[in-house]
């Protein structure tokens, strides 16, 4: 839209169908409006107006209604929209756009850079290709060829358990769940959302952490797979599943997001857990601050020296939210210590109760407080 030519390297064939990501928060929807995305990402979604806290003896902990963002956002909800449903859309308006050039199956292996540009080797059908341009941003994942050619560490801890999601069609609305909630148990706590998929009454994931000497062939057996979707919310028969993931999970944030030409965005230069939603919108908010001032930069608007800031900006709120928030969200969920449950869960329920309290609750989770104090960053 800025007719700045693009190369874009992608190493699947095709579209990749991520079947984990699929919920918005209103700062993403916000820089995602002007572009034309958020008007079409409605049409495909569901608005989420409140979520739960739930305990798995003690049911409902507390309900947080995002209506209270009323006056911080024109989007006081959590739009649930599969990530796989956002990506054909982005990849229709770019195109007819002549300036844009995507090519499928070319896997990035390697980034080198001079004072004028850089270099890009990809694995392709036709062999090993080179690419040259001016500025590289890499956004090619946790094993980042980007972020390993510039040499920059990529520090954090991986969890010793790994992650299962699962899909069913079984509607948790008729049991009394929010479109989004939380339940806290010390072994098997889990997360649920329900996502559009073809239409109502759309799909429901439950989110949850293996046991850590579970193989993935037990963790995703039928039996095993039951035996935790019953045991969060029983029901007569068996769960239909439509879909089953597990995947390892970490909590890294890259050194820096910038080091000459080579710049990182998204997974590249930051992993966390699942638990908030934090890790589509935080990378879609990084691609959004970095073109604006690469745009610049391109247009000689701006000196080079502003992407530092995008660096700084972008990494700081990493560490100082997304991070924090992730890790503390998984703690309060998962806690064993009977004492240290209770309270944290009281203190849940008490900010519930209070507009003030919740509020600050909401601006965190929203991710409205960390996109305010990214852009404070000077």
């Amino acid at each position: 839209m800025r007719d700045i030519p693009v190369l874009v390297l992608e190493s699947h064939p095709e579209l990749f169908m991520d079947l984990r990501a699929g919920s918005f928060h209103p700062p993403t929807l916000e820089v995602l409006e002007p572009l034309g995305v958020t008007a079409k990402l409605h049409e495909l979604g569901i608005c989420v107006h409140r979520w739960q806290l739930r305990d798995r003896t003690d049911g409902v902990i507390g309900t947080f209604e995002l209506s209270l963002l009323a006056d911080e956002t024109l989007y006081p909800y959590r739009l649930h929209c599969e990530q796989h449903k956002l990506t054909p859309l982005v990849m229709q308006m770019l195109a007819p756009m002549p300036h844009v050039d995507i090519r499928f199956s070319h896997r990035v292996t390697e980034v080198t850079q001079g004072g004028d540009g850089v270099t890009v080797t990809a694995e392709t059908p036709d062999g090993s290709e080179t690419f040259e341009g001016a500025w590289a941003i890499g956004c090619d994942g946790g094993g980042s060829a980007a972020r390993k050619s510039a040499q920059i560490e990529f520090g954090g801890f991986t969890y010793p358990e790994k992650f299962a999601l699962v899909s069913t069609p079984y509607d948790l609305g008729q049991r009394g769940f929010s479109d989004t909630a939380y339940i806290s148990h010390p072994v098997e706590w889990c997360a649920v959302f329900r996502l559009p998929d073809n239409g109502p009454p759309g799909l429901w994931r439950f989110l949850y952490g293996c046991h850590p000497d579970e193989t993935d062939d037990d963790a995703m057996s039928d039996d095993g797979v039951e035996a935790r979707l019953q045991a969060v919310v029983p029901k007569p028969g068996r769960y239909d599943t439509v879909h089953r993931t597990i995947y390892r999970v970490h909590q890294r944030v890259a050194d820096t997001f910038r080091q000459g030409r080579i710049l990182l965005a998204g997974d590249a230069a930051h992993l966390n857990n699942p638990l908030g939603g934090f890790g589509l919108n935080s990378g879609l908010q990084d691609a959004m601050n970095l073109t604006d001032k690469l745009v610049g930069v391109w247009r000689g608007e701006l000196d080079d020296g502003v992407l530092d800031l995008y660096s700084r900006q972008r990494r700081t709120v990493n560490i100082e939210y997304v991070q924090e928030s992730s890790i503390r969200n998984k703690r309060t969920l998962e806690e064993a210590d009977p004492r240290l449950r209770r309270q944290r869960l009281e203190e849940m329920r008490c900010a519930s109760l209070d507009r003030v309290r919740a509020k600050d609750v909401l601006m965190r989770s929203s991710m409205i407080a960390s996109m305010r104090r990214a852009n404070a960053i000077t």
